[in-house]
């Protein structure tokens, strides 16, 4: 993609969005969805061991991909015959430190109808923007024992519930140092988990990647976000871009000082995979910028 046509998408797309920018908040209402909640986690914590049987059965017909997820990465247990599941189990339950962890779910997270309520009026704004595009058929709330927010198969939406505690949760302070580092665990918000929930739908199913030069990847984040501020209108942007308000403020406030960085270093053609990740991924701050940007910064460019 050459310059000239990076500005003119530019362009239209700022004349676009300046025009419809309302048109986001629809009334969704009678969008219809068919997604089932599963709580994989309290079903694991709270089943006797002939509810646990029956449910592995279902589980590994219905929810495949998640489950199998689960139970070989997240609770080291694999594809076993039912007496050795059921004792797995018994035994990830009566570690002390998952004890810890399922206290603070129930405590902090003691009301997750809020959380569907909110993901199903995503999912209903997204398919009105999209009346043929794909609907998850489950969304599963699990401890992942820290090793995924939110994240999207063919047909499920994974939720860890653990990385949602908040900062200040005991749990989430007693993480190690390496490698929860400390901007890991300001950013264990359950603030975002309806947002991560619907962009990780989005990037899996909506967004076709790129492998361009570093101004594709910009607009790709710039689609991707784009739709999941569609899916949730009602958000603040600070949400949608992952930000607290004071990244969201310096953003905003050093658009043209980083949009002219791009340019005097010639970053914008570069397909180099480490400038991208500097700019695109997540960290401390954004790489090559001053210590006190977000991260991300090309994300909130696109």
């Amino acid at each position: 993609m050459t310059l000239k046509n990076i500005l003119i998408f530019g362009f239209f797309t700022s004349l676009v969005l300046s025009c419809t920018t309302d048109k986001l908040k629809v009334d969704s209402s009678q969008i219809k969805v068919s997604t089932t909640f599963i709580n994989l986690d309290s079903i694991i914590t709270h089943s006797s061991p002939n509810q646990l049987i029956k449910f592995h059965h279902n589980f590994q017909k219905s929810i495949k991909e998640i489950y199998a997820y689960q139970l070989g990465y997240c609770l080291r247990i694999g594809e076993v015959v039912d007496t050795a599941f059921v004792n797995s189990v018994k035994q990830f339950n009566s570690d002390k430190g998952i004890i810890e962890i399922e206290k603070s779910i129930q405590t902090k997270l003691n009301n997750l109808q809020v959380y569907k309520t909110s993901i199903l009026k995503g999912l209903k704004h997204l398919k009105y923007h999209f009346p043929k595009g794909r609907i998850p058929e489950n969304i599963i709330f699990m401890n992942s024992l820290f090793n995924s927010n939110a994240f999207s198969t063919d047909k499920e939406i994974g939720i860890g519930l653990e990385r949602y505690l908040g900062y200040e949760n005991e749990m989430i302070q007693k993480l190690p140092s390496e490698p929860f580092y400390d901007w890991i665990k300001k950013a264990m918000d359950e603030t975002y988990l309806e947002r991560d929930a619907i962009c990780s739908w989005i990037l899996t199913h909506y967004v076709p990647e790129t492998d361009g030069v570093l101004a594709e990847h910009i607009i790709y984040w710039g689609k991707v976000l784009y739709l999941t501020e569609a899916a949730f209108p009602d958000f603040d942007k600070n949400i949608i871009l992952r930000y607290n308000k004071e990244q969201y403020k310096w953003a905003n406030e050093n658009e043209e000082s980083f949009w002219k960085y791009l340019i005097d270093e010639k970053l914008l053609f570069k397909i180099n995979g480490l400038e991208k990740a500097n700019l695109l991924n997540e960290g401390p701050f954004t790489i090559g910028l001053p210590e006190e940007s977000p991260d991300r910064l090309g994300q909130f460019l696109g």
